[in-house]
């Protein structure tokens, strides 16, 4: 009995294979549909053609046209502490875009590190000024944020930047 088992599972074995192979093998009307799809292949090489062609013409995924402005979005999250009697009392992040006149994300792009150091040192104020304390979403608190984060982005860029857009903004209480 025990050499007639490993032979049985090997004749099921067989059994079912070939019972998946006939019943997965595509019919006459699959065969048609399949020759009008296009490959595979073929859609991932237009893809690295699109792919290249916006990386040779400055643009990102990050980088989006509507009608006299462009939406440029900052590559990472801020994240603000905020600080209550010497301790972390609380972690702020924060997803910002700026709308800016179109062709100036490559400007944009090379002095990126220089916005986020302004930006963050805006953000660290208005949290030490309890910004983020309380009621931090309501409109009036918010538009000081912009007003003072425009500042800065207009120091960089110059009038190019039309305004500030806080994207996301959450805190999580520690």
């Amino acid at each position: 009995m025990k050499k007639l088992l490993p032979v049985l599972f090997l004749i099921a074995g067989l059994g079912a294979g070939a019972a998946a192979g006939l019943f997965l093998t595509p019919g006459p009307a699959d065969t048609e549909a399949d020759a009008k799809a296009p490959e595979p292949h073929a859609v991932e090489t237009a893809k690295e053609t699109t792919d290249k062609a916006n990386k040779t013409s400055g643009h990102s995924e990050t980088s989006v046209k509507a009608g006299p402005y462009e939406y440029l979005k900052l590559t990472k999250q801020f994240v603000v502490p905020v600080v209550e009697e010497n301790e972390i009392s609380a972690l702020v992040t924060m997803s910002l875009s700026l709308e800016t006149r179109p062709g100036i994300s490559e400007e944009f792009y090379e002095i990126e590190p220089k916005l986020r150091d302004g930006f963050l040192q805006v953000l660290f104020d208005h949290a030490n000024i309890g910004g983020f304390d309380g009621e931090f979403t309501q409109s009036d608190n918010l538009e000081v944020l912009r007003r003072s984060l425009l500042e800065v982005a207009r120091k960089d860029l110059g009038d190019d930047v039309s305004r500030v857009l806080i994207m996301s903004v959450s805190r999580q209480d520690t």
